[in-house]
């Protein structure tokens, strides 16, 4: 048996590094997404406001920061309807508590909390459904009023709920 001789040793390194690198398929993500191939389409359903005491606006705003998030961190087209898999849920608590409280029963600090129910649908891979809550909050100084701060919390908040709820679906946490 012969065997083909290479001039020299560092083009047979790289040639049979070529060769073994085409028997593997790897997927990297910089998101941390592992998303089967299989699914391709997402559906991202408007998020209802059910909370009471929350600004309507929020909904919209939650319902897009998600959309955004999937289609800025996945290879998934978006679809109105009939995704391979599909976000829904509400709006479910839209909190304001005192903390910090001082010596005098005044709090120095106030707290926004705002719970999301998702529920998550993988048609493809079903195992994975879920059904969960997720909750952020942030806190603002009792001396500013929620108006005065809530455009800067919300967006915060819904940063972290939907980095969340992303994780949840599609890095398996």
């Amino acid at each position: 048996m012969t065997l083909i001789k290479i001039k020299h040793s560092y083009y047979g390194l790289i040639l049979l590094l070529l060769v073994l690198s085409s028997c593997f398929t790897v997927h990297y993500s910089t998101t941390g997404a592992s998303i089967s191939p299989d699914v391709k389409t997402c559906t991202v359903r408007y998020f209802q406001n059910r909370a009471p005491n929350a600004s309507p606006y929020l909904a919209q705003q939650l319902t897009d920061k998600l959309r955004e998030k999937i289609q800025n961190s996945t290879r998934l087209t978006m679809l109105t309807d009939g995704g391979d898999v599909y976000f829904e849920g509400e709006i479910v608590g839209y909190d304001v508590t005192p903390q910090a409280v001082q010596g005098n029963d005044k709090a120095a600090q106030n707290r926004l909390t705002v719970t999301v129910r998702v529920r998550y649908v993988n048609n493809v891979e079903p195992k994975y459904n879920f059904d969960a809550n997720f909750s952020r909050y942030q806190d603002f100084p009792a001396t500013q009023m929620l108006n005065q701060v809530e455009q800067q919390l919300i967006k915060t908040i819904f940063e972290e709920i939907t980095e969340d709820i992303f994780n949840k679906a599609f890095a398996n946490w």
